[in-house]
């Protein structure tokens, strides 16, 4: 299981980002107990370094159609070799044969068995750890936009100003980027900067495509300013966009509890247990 606070840094968010899975599928995985992260402040997911690598392994088993006792099997051990947190020299699992081979840059070493396909990797980026993965492309072929995507991602926890400063300048570049409003939004609230968080997706929504978590992110900064009502619409319209959205259900859930009306408290905190259990 993982362990709480700084132990379990990463979340539901930034697991998408790092390793390319659906919200959704997350959810499923967790509930099938392949994982057991911890739970945040406003009762989120919070992943260990541990959780990352086994979500990632669950899910190319799954791909791979590999019974879900023989996933189960094969993680137990892996979990027990996996360090807690990620290696300064890098990681790579991947399969052997049948065998499930966790190695760095100066071991290789057998995890488990089972039909692993999937190619998963880590390393050091300019001094610091990030996840090797596609950074998702503002329009189709601009390898700019990617590359300062990405260099923004691995400034956040490092460099916030930095990180600020590279998501807009490809903002400036890309106006309609969603991924960058999301993540420089989500920064700013970590920052508690709601009000600048709030006037960035107030520019953001009338330019982008339609996004759940950039609606989601949005409510989140105004209810941290007290702005309830306006929140829950913007709640309601991330669950429009998405009606998976387990965090969604129960921060609308919470609102509507105070805002005295049971019934519909009930019905977005019963889908969050639904979609969470």
């Amino acid at each position: 299981m993982s362990a709480g606070g700084a132990a379990s840094p990463y979340t539901i968010r930034r697991v998408q980002q790092m390793l390319g899975i659906s919200r959704l599928a997350i959810q499923r995985l967790v509930s099938a107990g392949f994982v057991t992260p911890t739970r945040g402040a406003r009762n989120e997911f919070r992943f260990s370094f541990q959780d990352l690598m086994l979500l990632r392994t669950a899910h190319g088993l799954q791909e791979a159609q590999i019974p879900p006792r023989k996933i189960l099997r094969s993680l137990r051990r892996l979990r027990e070799t996996l360090p807690g947190e990620l290696p300064l020299t890098g990681m790579r699992i991947t399969a052997v044969g049948a065998d499930v081979a966790v190695r760095d840059r100066h071991s290789t070493w057998e995890a488990g068995s089972g039909q692993l396909l999937l190619d998963f990797e880590v390393a050091p980026v300019d001094g610091s750890v990030a996840f090797l993965a596609p950074s998702p492309a503002p329009t189709a072929g601009d390898p700019d936009a990617q590359r300062l995507f990405a260099h923004a991602e691995t400034l956040e926890r490092t460099d916030p100003a930095g990180a600020e400063a590279a998501y807009r300048a490809l903002i400036a570049a890309v106006p309609e980027h969603v991924d960058a409003y999301v993540n420089l939004g989500a920064l700013l609230c970590d920052l508690q900067r709601y009000e600048d968080a709030v006037q960035l997706h107030e520019e953001a929504l009338p330019r982008c495509p339609p996004s759940a978590l950039l609606f989601f992110n949005h409510a989140i900064a105004l209810e941290e300013l007290g702005r309830l009502r306006v929140a829950a619409l913007n709640y309601e319209r991330s669950l429009q966009l998405d009606p998976d959205f387990a965090d969604a259900h129960y921060n609308l859930g919470r609102l509507q509890e105070l805002f005295g009306d049971a019934r519909g408290a009930l019905r977005h905190l019963n889908a969050y247990r639904r979609l969470t259990h």
